[in-house]
């Protein structure tokens, strides 16, 4: 059986020239490689500054660090999202603060949010589920009468855009994700975008041991304490090569979701939570809400199609642990949602393979997902 996989990464010939040409420098460290990728993600998405972390949750944990979030501060986190954003909150010593989410969306509820800020709130972070972006002409406008500073978590939308900007370029700090189950990756890395000149030196700062600038090893200056949260020519070198490929990926990723949202239209018991494509969001992973969602993604795991369910919300993780009550969507609506396989390396039959499978599941099967001449 051939299995349609729900996301899987692809590496070439390019990623081996650009890791020979680093090997051939001998100079495998934090460098030239890095600094370009840096430039050329800032390039795309139209800020002025990118830095290079080891990963999206060291990208959550630096943005708030360099706002100087730390012990007695309250970070407003939404209940649904990867456990990763609340960890990098009590990384920084601060307190995550979980509010609900939107039943449309997935993404924080901005009604919640400001129910939720007390005198200790010092940063939200909004995240955009799947590559959908959270309300943010709303969380922004919140954010600005209470002075709190916005960390977007754009782990799952690079190059989704929305009101025009890209996700991640909104607030004061975005961090994105280069894991493998990302649109580019380098195995593990991150990086974290600003327009803020000022807090681009303490990022810099923080990610190579109180240095503002990429030290000699030597007699350099260290004004501050930092860390080492460095980006190697390595990684930074399969960055690259991936980022050649990524207008191409994130249009097939727009055109996946469009086939899922025509080849499921009316079916009775799945609704996607859907994607503004035409307005630039880019479906990271498409996703829905299923009747019996257990039960078809058993289903569509015996035919080879692999999904993934939804992770738990915070509230039901042993380290946030809060009661259902207090969060009445986040609740119940993980537990019906899915993500379809989203993969850019699948093909429109593979798609309509998928959507033929879900009909057949739900006993709807009367006409061919896809069809042009309904």
């Amino acid at each position: 059986m051939t299995r349609i996989p729900w996301w899987q990464p692809k590496v070439g010939a390019e990623e081996l020239r650009l890791l020979q040409e680093v090997l051939e420098s001998n100079f495998l460290n934090d460098g030239e490689f890095t600094t370009r990728l840096e430039q050329q993600i800032s390039e795309r998405l139209g800020c002025r500054h990118a830095v290079a972390v080891t990963s999206g949750t060291t990208a959550l944990y630096m943005s708030l660090a360099a706002l100087d979030v730390g012990p007695g501060d309250e970070v407003v986190v939404p209940a649904i999202t990867f456990i990763a954003t609340a960890n990098a909150v009590t990384m920084a010593g601060a307190t995550p603060v979980l509010v609900d989410v939107l039943a449309g969306t997935l993404n924080m509820d901005p009604a919640a949010f400001e129910a939720a800020i007390t005198p200790r709130t010092k940063a939200v972070m909004p995240v955009h589920i799947s590559g959908r972006s959270a309300d943010m002409p709303a969380i922004l406008a919140i954010a600005r009468r209470h002075g709190i500073a916005v960390v977007e978590d754009a782990a799952e939308a690079l190059k989704s855009t929305a009101h025009g900007s890209a996700l991640g370029t909104h607030g004061a700090l975005g961090c994105f994700s280069f894991s493998p189950n990302k649109t580019i990756t380098t195995g593990q890395g991150g990086m974290i975008v600003t327009n803020d000149d000022a807090l681009v030196i303490r990022l810099r700062q923080l990610k190579d041991q109180g240095r503002p600038v990429r030290g000699t090893g030597g007699d350099d200056e260290h004004p501050v304490v930092g860390y080492n949260f460095k980006l190697t020519n390595l990684q930074a070198a399969i960055g690259l090569a991936q980022l050649e490929r990524l207008d191409g990926r994130v249009a097939r990723m727009q055109d996946t979701y469009r086939r899922y949202r025509d080849g499921l239209a009316g079916v009775a018991g799945v609704r996607l939570f859907g994607f503004d494509v035409d307005a630039g969001e880019i479906p990271q992973w498409v996703d829905a809400e299923c009747d019996r969602r257990d039960e078809l993604d058993s289903h569509l795991a015996a035919l080879g199609m692999d999904c993934r369910r939804f992770w738990r919300p915070l509230h039901q993780t042993a380290p946030y642990r809060q009661p259902d009550e207090a969060f009445p969507v986040a609740s119940v609506i993980t537990d019906r949602s899915l993500w379809f396989p989203s993969a850019f390396t699948l093909t429109d039959a593979d798609i309509d393979e998928v959507c033929g499978a879900v009909r057949d599941f739900y006993g709807q099967s009367d006409r061919a997902p896809n069809d042009a001449s309904r």
